[in-house]
Protein backbone atom coordinates (compact mmCIF):
# COMPACT_ATOMS: atom_id res chain seq x y z
CA UNK A 1 0.00 0.00 0.00
CA UNK A 2 2.95 2.38 1.25
CA UNK A 3 4.32 1.36 -2.61
CA UNK A 4 0.58 2.24 -4.22
CA UNK A 5 0.19 5.72 -2.73
CA UNK A 6 3.87 6.55 -3.93
CA UNK A 7 2.71 5.91 -7.35
CA UNK A 8 -0.46 7.89 -7.41
CA UNK A 9 -1.05 10.98 -9.42
CA UNK A 10 -2.61 13.58 -7.55
CA UNK A 11 -3.18 16.06 -10.98
CA UNK A 12 -4.35 13.44 -12.98
CA UNK A 13 -8.14 13.01 -13.05
CA UNK A 14 -11.22 11.84 -14.47
CA UNK A 15 -14.43 13.61 -14.62
CA UNK A 16 -17.59 12.06 -15.44
CA UNK A 17 -20.70 13.99 -16.97
CA UNK A 18 -23.49 11.34 -16.08
CA UNK A 19 -22.18 8.51 -16.40
CA UNK A 20 -24.97 6.29 -14.95
CA UNK A 21 -24.42 2.82 -15.36
CA UNK A 22 -23.00 1.78 -12.15
CA UNK A 23 -20.97 -1.10 -13.98
CA UNK A 24 -19.15 1.12 -16.10
CA UNK A 25 -18.67 3.73 -13.42
CA UNK A 26 -17.26 1.00 -11.23
CA UNK A 27 -14.51 -0.14 -14.58
CA UNK A 28 -13.68 2.94 -14.89
CA UNK A 29 -12.64 3.50 -10.68
CA UNK A 30 -10.88 0.29 -11.64
CA UNK A 31 -8.72 1.55 -14.31
CA UNK A 32 -8.44 4.60 -12.07
CA UNK A 33 -6.77 2.62 -9.33
CA UNK A 34 -4.54 0.15 -12.43
CA UNK A 35 -2.83 3.67 -13.80
CA UNK A 36 -2.77 5.93 -10.41
CA UNK A 37 -5.28 8.19 -10.45
CA UNK A 38 -5.95 9.09 -7.09
CA UNK A 39 -9.33 11.11 -7.23
CA UNK A 40 -12.11 10.51 -9.53
CA UNK A 41 -15.14 13.36 -9.98
CA UNK A 42 -18.69 12.68 -10.80
CA UNK A 43 -21.46 14.88 -12.24
CA UNK A 44 -24.19 13.57 -10.77
CA UNK A 45 -27.17 15.75 -9.77
CA UNK A 46 -29.38 12.77 -7.69
CA UNK A 47 -27.20 11.88 -4.58
CA UNK A 48 -23.81 9.32 -4.42
CA UNK A 49 -23.10 7.95 -7.52
CA UNK A 50 -24.31 4.38 -8.10
CA UNK A 51 -20.51 1.58 -7.92
CA UNK A 52 -22.17 -1.56 -9.09
CA UNK A 53 -20.85 -3.84 -5.84
CA UNK A 54 -19.94 -6.95 -7.65
CA UNK A 55 -17.24 -5.74 -10.37
CA UNK A 56 -15.82 -2.88 -8.71
CA UNK A 57 -13.60 -5.16 -6.53
CA UNK A 58 -13.36 -2.92 -3.61
CA UNK A 59 -11.74 -0.44 -5.65
CA UNK A 60 -13.84 2.62 -4.07
CA UNK A 61 -11.50 2.00 -0.74
CA UNK A 62 -8.54 2.98 -3.37
CA UNK A 63 -9.95 6.02 -5.32
CA UNK A 64 -11.72 8.73 -3.92
CA UNK A 65 -15.03 9.78 -5.63
CA UNK A 66 -15.96 13.48 -5.50
CA UNK A 67 -19.24 14.33 -6.69
CA UNK A 68 -20.57 17.38 -8.37
CA UNK A 69 -24.03 18.92 -9.06
CA UNK A 70 -23.06 19.96 -12.71
CA UNK A 71 -20.56 20.16 -14.86
CA UNK A 72 -19.99 24.04 -14.46
CA UNK A 73 -19.12 23.60 -10.71
CA UNK A 74 -17.15 20.35 -11.58
CA UNK A 75 -14.38 22.36 -14.39
CA UNK A 76 -14.37 24.95 -12.04
CA UNK A 77 -13.27 23.09 -8.82
CA UNK A 78 -10.43 21.74 -11.04
CA UNK A 79 -9.70 24.28 -12.82
CA UNK A 80 -9.16 26.46 -9.34
CA UNK A 81 -6.51 23.37 -8.74
CA UNK A 82 -4.79 24.39 -12.00
CA UNK A 83 -5.57 21.35 -13.87
CA UNK A 84 -6.37 21.56 -17.65
CA UNK A 85 -10.10 19.59 -19.15
CA UNK A 86 -9.98 17.42 -21.91
CA UNK A 87 -12.89 16.44 -23.59
CA UNK A 88 -13.76 13.26 -25.09
CA UNK A 89 -15.99 14.17 -28.12
CA UNK A 90 -15.63 13.40 -31.89
CA UNK A 91 -16.32 16.08 -33.89
CA UNK A 92 -14.34 18.81 -36.35
CA UNK A 93 -12.71 20.67 -33.37
CA UNK A 94 -11.14 16.92 -31.61
CA UNK A 95 -7.84 15.97 -32.31
CA UNK A 96 -6.29 12.52 -31.79
CA UNK A 97 -5.95 11.67 -27.87
CA UNK A 98 -2.62 10.71 -28.29
CA UNK A 99 -1.80 14.70 -28.92
CA UNK A 100 -2.46 16.10 -26.19
CA UNK A 101 0.21 16.42 -23.00
CA UNK A 102 -1.02 14.13 -20.24
CA UNK A 103 2.04 15.26 -18.03
CA UNK A 104 0.72 18.23 -17.81
CA UNK A 105 -2.19 18.71 -14.47
CA UNK A 106 -5.50 17.68 -15.98
CA UNK A 107 -8.81 15.76 -16.23
CA UNK A 108 -10.02 13.52 -18.47
CA UNK A 109 -14.01 14.76 -19.11
CA UNK A 110 -16.20 11.45 -20.40
CA UNK A 111 -19.81 11.50 -20.89
CA UNK A 112 -22.34 8.69 -20.77
CA UNK A 113 -22.41 5.88 -23.78
CA UNK A 114 -25.74 7.37 -25.04
CA UNK A 115 -25.54 11.15 -25.30
CA UNK A 116 -21.65 11.97 -24.19
CA UNK A 117 -20.24 15.20 -22.97
CA UNK A 118 -22.86 17.48 -22.42
CA UNK A 119 -22.75 20.72 -24.28
CA UNK A 120 -21.73 22.76 -21.63
CA UNK A 121 -19.15 20.15 -21.16
CA UNK A 122 -17.66 20.45 -24.48
CA UNK A 123 -17.95 24.38 -24.45
CA UNK A 124 -16.20 24.55 -20.98
CA UNK A 125 -13.25 22.03 -22.03
CA UNK A 126 -9.60 23.35 -22.82
CA UNK A 127 -9.47 20.47 -25.76
CA UNK A 128 -11.86 18.15 -27.44
CA UNK A 129 -10.61 14.99 -27.90
CA UNK A 130 -10.95 11.59 -29.70
CA UNK A 131 -10.27 8.01 -30.27
CA UNK A 132 -9.27 6.97 -34.02
CA UNK A 133 -12.30 4.85 -35.41
CA UNK A 134 -11.07 2.68 -38.82
CA UNK A 135 -14.49 0.52 -38.15
CA UNK A 136 -18.27 0.34 -38.68
CA UNK A 137 -18.84 1.88 -35.37
CA UNK A 138 -18.70 5.34 -34.16
CA UNK A 139 -17.52 4.55 -30.82
CA UNK A 140 -16.63 2.07 -27.75
CA UNK A 141 -18.12 1.85 -24.24
CA UNK A 142 -17.33 4.46 -22.33
CA UNK A 143 -15.08 2.56 -19.58
CA UNK A 144 -13.57 1.16 -22.62
CA UNK A 145 -12.29 4.74 -24.17
CA UNK A 146 -11.58 6.10 -20.43
CA UNK A 147 -8.93 3.17 -20.17
CA UNK A 148 -7.64 3.52 -23.90
CA UNK A 149 -6.90 7.43 -22.32
CA UNK A 150 -5.89 6.93 -18.98
CA UNK A 151 -3.36 4.12 -20.37
CA UNK A 152 -1.99 6.52 -22.24
CA UNK A 153 -1.56 9.18 -20.11
CA UNK A 154 0.23 6.85 -17.96
CA UNK A 155 2.75 5.96 -20.96
CA UNK A 156 3.65 9.48 -21.43
CA UNK A 157 4.05 9.96 -17.13
CA UNK A 158 5.99 6.89 -17.19
CA UNK A 159 8.17 8.41 -20.11
CA UNK A 160 8.70 11.04 -17.97
CA UNK A 161 9.26 9.59 -14.70
CA UNK A 162 6.67 10.70 -12.74
CA UNK A 163 5.97 7.19 -11.46
CA UNK A 164 9.63 7.20 -10.04
CA UNK A 165 9.18 9.47 -6.64
CA UNK A 166 6.43 9.94 -4.54
CA UNK A 167 3.90 12.80 -5.57
CA UNK A 168 2.28 13.08 -2.41
CA UNK A 169 3.81 14.61 0.78
CA UNK A 170 4.85 12.58 3.12
CA UNK A 171 1.42 13.54 5.70
CA UNK A 172 -0.51 13.14 3.02
CA UNK A 173 0.48 9.63 2.21
CA UNK A 174 0.65 9.18 6.08
CA UNK A 175 -2.99 9.90 6.59
CA UNK A 176 -3.93 7.70 3.61
CA UNK A 177 -2.13 4.92 4.89
CA UNK A 178 -4.04 5.27 8.23
CA UNK A 179 -7.37 5.60 6.45
CA UNK A 180 -6.33 2.54 3.84
CA UNK A 181 -5.19 0.12 6.44
CA UNK A 182 -7.23 1.33 9.74
CA UNK A 183 -10.39 2.42 8.48
CA UNK A 184 -13.22 1.85 11.13
CA UNK A 185 -10.76 3.86 13.61
CA UNK A 186 -10.25 6.61 11.12
CA UNK A 187 -13.65 7.10 10.88
CA UNK A 188 -13.90 7.19 14.79
CA UNK A 189 -11.17 9.17 15.02
CA UNK A 190 -12.65 11.89 12.09
CA UNK A 191 -16.10 11.66 14.33
CA UNK A 192 -14.63 12.75 17.44
CA UNK A 193 -12.19 15.29 16.15
CA UNK A 194 -9.09 12.98 17.66
CA UNK A 195 -5.77 12.39 15.73
CA UNK A 196 -4.88 9.24 13.89
CA UNK A 197 -2.67 7.07 15.93
CA UNK A 198 0.67 6.03 15.02
CA UNK A 199 1.82 2.88 13.29
CA UNK A 200 4.37 0.83 12.11
CA UNK A 201 5.95 -0.56 9.31
CA UNK A 202 3.54 -3.35 9.06
CA UNK A 203 0.40 -1.29 9.23
CA UNK A 204 0.00 -2.04 13.01
CA UNK A 205 -1.00 0.56 16.06
CA UNK A 206 1.78 1.28 18.14
CA UNK A 207 -0.53 2.15 20.76
CA UNK A 208 -3.69 1.40 21.84
CA UNK A 209 -6.19 3.77 20.59
CA UNK A 210 -7.90 6.42 22.88
CA UNK A 211 -10.44 5.13 25.15
CA UNK A 212 -13.96 4.44 23.65
CA UNK A 213 -12.33 3.60 20.08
Amino acid sequence: MRAVLERRQPDLRVLLDQVNKPHNLSAILRTCDAVGVLQAHAVWPHGTPAVHRHSSAGVGKWVNLVAHPDVRSAVRALRGEGLRVYAAHPGQRAIDYRQVDYTLPCAVLMGAELWGVSEEGVRLADELIAIPMLGLGVSVNVSVATAVILYEAQRQRLAQGMYNSPRLDAQTRRRMLFEWLQPRIARQCRERGQSYPEIDEAGHLMKPPASGQ
